[in-house]
């Protein structure tokens, strides 16, 4: 297949954004299977996938639900993990350079995973590539797996008796380790999950979650200020 000065072929491109996308597509059954333990009817179930899709923030909102919380106060939760997209727009906006009249639709699978596909793609070309390929798979069999969970969870009756309310959680921690790569990451997911799990005897349900999202400013100052200080440090031992 075709390929650019400085590029890698299109098979590759492809091969690589296929792999992602269908591990982490056939995870949307966990999805739906959480959903429907939280109460959520298969349509909703369904329409949250077509329409929000982005994991973290649908395991997030039913997570809430299922435990009581209030809608709106699940919903805030949802919204704040899903902000991280729109600054990987803007990066993505960049890189893609697509026709106005696409971008909207391409604003759909701004996500995690087609983000890390498109930018480890060292030209133009591979970058739309990538992104398309993860996008589609992972669009398409999100939906679907989400379609045969929550089918699945409503035949079997009690999500509870089989033990299928921890999927959602696992899936979700399986999908975020990889993704602490640096020090400040893993601090920071190492304070949010002490402030989420400290937190809930003691707040209603769904608010934990955002408080622990206060981990992320507190360590990024912390490692700001650490920062100033060798830099201001640096010059003293020069003289």
């Amino acid at each position: 297949m075709r390929k650019e000065d400085g590029g890698k072929p299109d098979a590759a491109v492809v091969r690589d954004a296929l792999g992602v996308g269908i591990a982490v597509g056939l995870s949307g059954f966990a999805f739906g299977v959480t959903s429907a333990g939280s109460g959520l009817t298969l349509l909703q179930t369904c329409a949250l996938s077509l329409l929000v899709f982005t994991g973290a923030s649908q395991f997030a909102l039913v997570g809430a639900l299922a435990a009581g919380g209030n809608p709106l106060t699940a919903a805030a939760g949802a919204f704040f993990l899903g902000v991280r997209n729109a600054f990987y727009g803007l990066r993505l906006s960049q890189l893609l350079a697509l026709p106005r009249a696409v971008r909207l639709f391409a604003a759909q699978w701004v996500i995690d995973e087609t983000t890390a596909v498109a930018l480890a793609q060292p030209t133009r070309r591979s970058v739309r590539i990538g992104f398309t390929v993860t996008g589609l798979t992972l669009y398409v069999l999100w939906n679907l797996t989400t379609l045969l969970g929550a089918a699945g969870a409503e035949a079997i009756g009690d999500t509870d008796a089989w033990g299928l309310d921890a999927a959602g959680p696992a899936v979700f921690l399986a999908l975020l380790a990889p993704m602490l790569k640096t020090t400040t990451e893993r601090v920071v997911a190492g304070v949010a999950v002490l402030l989420g799990l400290g937190l809930l005897p003691v707040l209603p349900a769904g608010v934990p979650v955002l408080v622990a999202a206060l981990a992320a400013p507190a360590a990024l100052y912390v490692e700001g200020r650490r920062s100033a200080r060798t830099a201001d440090e640096a010059p003293r031992e020069d003289r």
